[in-house]
This record gives structure tokens, C-alpha cells and sequence, in this order.
């Protein structure tokens, strides 16, 4: 019986190394080369130990820090849909829910309900935590565009407006964030990183 739950958990251990083979817009600083979503979830796990102050309300830092790490497993089979693509973005949901299904059925029965939980957890965004996951997972995404001078922006034609849609929800996790991101917003339209609503 352990035989089978240890063969079936390194089974997936071995399933979700290839997260580090989904490419993302985003590009590592210094702009050499695109990051990967393994990347992107170690990233934000460590940046939720380092922000965890900000957060609103008292959160369960490990739990917060668990969903990081499993929410993108799914972009394994559903791969990672670029949030300004409005046509990927249409089935995104389906194509991830079904990827769900799949990547965690691979676990032992009571650890495919623990990381299920957390991935939707996080996709409903319900909790303190979930929010402030969210929060930090779309903080990540800016401070590299900002970082990298706005290479993935100026590539994909994205204005202001756009960046502070997707940015918004990070208030609901930390008004802290929230304003510091609203700053480095404006910095980089002011510096010409990112194109203001309606500029050329």
C-alpha cells in the first residue's frame, strides 16, 4: 500500500517538473530570456515570506505560500494564457479546470483533495490569503515589466489602462501594494515604459 502512494506521488513529482518548460511573457531581468511558470511560482512564494506585513488581515502565511506553489501546475497541460489576450482568455477557464482534473489525480486521494482546495481557493479568491496570493502574483508580472523597461508592454502594444485593470485586485489583498503598484504605474508611463491611455 506505501509502495503505491510513494509510486504515485513520485509520479507526480516527476509530472510537474515539466512547469519549468511553460514559457510566460514576461522576461527574467536583464531581459534574456522569457520566465518560466516554475520560476514565477518560486518567485512569488518567496516574495509572500518577504510581504507578508502588507497583507490585510491576518493570513496563514503557509497555506498562502501552498497555493502559490500548486496554482500554475495546471498550465502544465493548459499552458499559460498571456492576460491581455483576450482570445486565449475565452476558454480559459474550461481548459484549466480540466487540467485540474488531470495533474492533481495523479496524487494519492487525500492529497489530490488538498491541492484541488488550493487551487480553488485561489481561483475564487475568497480568502485573505487566496487575495493576497493574487495580489502578489500579479505584483510579480509588473515589477518585472517595469524592470525590464517594458519590453513584454511595448512588444504586445499594452497601455496604461490595461495594466491597471489587471493590477486592481492586488488592493484587495494589500492597499499597501496596491499603492506602491499604482506608483510604479505611473513611473513608468511618466518614463515611457508604458504607453498612457490613448498615446502612440
Amino acid at each position: 500500500m506505501e509502495c503505491d502512494r510513494l509510486s504515485q506521488q513520485m509520479k507526480f513529482i516527476a509530472e510537474i517538473d515539466n512547469l519549468k518548460q511553460v514559457l510566460r511573457r514576461t522576461v527574467t531581468l536583464g531581459a534574456a530570456r522569457n520566465e518560466n511558470s516554475a520560476e514565477h511560482s518560486w518567485h512569488i512564494a518567496v516574495m509572500a515570506m518577504v510581504l507578508a506585513e502588507y497583507a490585510e488581515g491576518n493570513i496563514d502565511l503557509c497555506r498562502t505560500i501552498k497555493m502559490m506553489l500548486v496554482h500554475d501546475l495546471v498550465e502544465i497541460y493548459a499552458g499559460d494564457t498571456y492576460c491581455y489576450d483576450e482570445e486565449a482568455g475565452k476558454d480559459k477557464v474550461e481548459r484549466e479546470a480540466a487540467a485540474a482534473d488531470r495533474i492533481f489525480a495523479m496524487l494519492p486521494a487525500d492529497q489530490t483533495a488538498e491541492f484541488r482546495s488550493l487551487w480553488e481557493e485561489f481561483e475564487a479568491g475568497a480568502t485573505a490569503e487566496a487575495r493576497f496570493a493574487s495580489s502578489l502574483d500579479r505584483l510579480q508580472a509588473l515589477l518585472l515589466n517595469y524592470h525590464t523597461r517594458g519590453v513584454t508592454w511595448h512588444k504586445h502594444g499594452v497601455r496604461r489602462e490595461q495594466v491597471i485593470a489587471r493590477a486592481a485586485p492586488i488592493e484587495a489583498g494589500s492597499r499597501v501594494l496596491w499603492k506602491y503598484a499604482r506608483a510604479l504605474i505611473d513611473d513608468a508611463v511618466a518614463q515611457g515604459l508604458l504607453k498612457p491611455k490613448g498615446g502612440v
